[in-house]
């Protein structure tokens, strides 16, 4: 599990989750998710592309607004992931927290960016 603490107010955090089209400002990975609907809710599918032009597919599999939860799938040709992220008051401002699950090899790689995402996220 990777975690992040920041200034930013929990309801800050989760509309940046929630709201789709503000991933790609903090998350430095991320330079357009496609999709319909702009407002993060299950069964939301789509892709997300890459800053290098790779789009991965992605359906969110829950969300619940209330604590401030959601996951989803990624899948790159063969390769899936699966990425459960919560947001949580700290002090004054929030933490969050990203779990993976998937083939080890690619939570390895992907977690250095994951990290940097998550640090800019919680962010004012």
């Amino acid at each position: 599990m990777l975690s992040a603490q920041g200034a930013a107010d929990p309801d800050t955090v989760w509309q940046r989750y929630a709201g789709v089209d503000q991933w790609a400002s903090w998350s430095p990975q991320i330079k357009a998710v496609h999709c319909v609907g702009r407002r993060l809710s299950p069964g939301m599918s789509g892709t997300v592309e890459s800053v290098a032009g790779i789009r991965a597919a992605f359906v969110v599999e829950a969300v619940d607004h209330d604590r401030r939860a959601w996951t989803w799938r990624v899948r790159l040709g063969r390769i899936q992931i699966r990425l459960h992220h919560e947001v949580r008051p700290q002090g004054r401002g929030s933490t969050t927290s990203l779990t993976m699950y998937g083939p080890q090899l690619v939570l390895l790689a992907y977690a250095p960016l994951a990290r940097l995402a998550l640090h800019r996220l919680v962010q004012p």
